[in-house]
């Protein structure tokens, strides 16, 4: 197994390099803080962007708790990789992880500088500073239950080879972490309903929402309606955009990863126009 180490301090975009650094060089797995990666799927490993503190953070990205490690050394030993990239704030980092996973020795050091325009790195230190943004190299469907609850989008880049007859997709998740805040928040339920309320009735068709309940789980949110509907549209089709508003909504406005939206038309509205 060849090991490859990406090098750079913290917030100058080695995240956001990794996937393509890794595609160019036909490396397969990724380790990044505290995750195991392969082709955009995350094989073993919790996120270092979980935790509360930036102290247990580091404590993650660095494998030390043995749990952590030995199930990512399992991981590794099963899908026995030909390369694996190792991302590390510096040398000594790398070297910490690798030890801690009973990786081989260092082949290939690649500093983030080599890989990247200063514009690039001035870029990503300045949204790390000002925003608290930091990026995960796998797809948003793929850890969005693991950080319900947090900021998070969808970062894509495009890639071409072979004078444009290849165009490679890489996606991205954008996440602020608990400890990017100055202390912690808070989103209650009744904030969920008004989401839920407001989106549904902006749905044509609804009259009126009678009940909203939120059942929240260790992933996520079930959130459970009931609703009044117009006499004289298609009920299956009002109930379905229904269930797409009120999940994109909360979605996009608290970042909670929601899990269901069930709604039951308990009641029709008939207008009489008879004069």
């Amino acid at each position: 197994m060849r090991v490859y180490a990406l090098v750079g301090t913290s917030g100058t975009g080695k995240s956001y390099k990794a996937l393509g650094l890794a595609s160019e060089r036909k490396i397969h797995h990724i380790i990044d803080d505290g995750l195991f990666i392969n082709a955009n799927k995350v094989l073993a490993g919790v996120s270092a962007k979980q935790e509360a503190t930036k102290l247990s953070a580091v404590r993650r990205a660095l494998f030390d708790d043995d749990g952590h490690a030995s199930t990512v050394k399992k991981a590794i030993t099963s899908s026995n990789p030909e390369s694996i990239l190792v991302l590390g704030t510096s040398l000594e980092m790398v070297k910490r992880i690798i030890e801690r996973l009973d990786l081989p020795p260092i082949s290939e050091i690649i500093s983030i500088e080599n890989i990247a325009t200063d514009r690039e790195i001035r870029l990503a230190r300045k949204y790390r500073k000002e925003q608290g943004k930091h990026v995960i190299p796998v797809p948003t469907f793929e850890i969005r239950k693991a950080f319900s609850g947090y900021f998070i989008d969808t970062l894509k880049s495009f890639k071409v080879e072979a004078r444009g007859r290849k165009l490679e997709t890489i996606e991205k998740t954008v996440v602020r972490p608990t400890y990017s805040y100055m202390g912690k928040f808070y989103i209650s339920d009744s904030v969920i309903k008004s989401i839920a309320v407001y989106s549904a009735a902006s749905v044509e068709g609804i009259y009126k929402v009678l009940k909203v309940d939120v059942v929240s789980v260790s992933d996520g949110i079930h959130v459970n309606m009931d609703v009044s509907i117009k006499h004289g549209g298609n009920i299956i089709l009002m109930l379905e955009e229904v269930q797409e508003f009120v999940a994109r909504d909360i979605d996009v406005m608290t970042g909670i990863h929601v899990l269901a939206v069930n709604v039951a038309a308990k009641s029709i509205v008939v207008y009489n126009y008879a004069r």
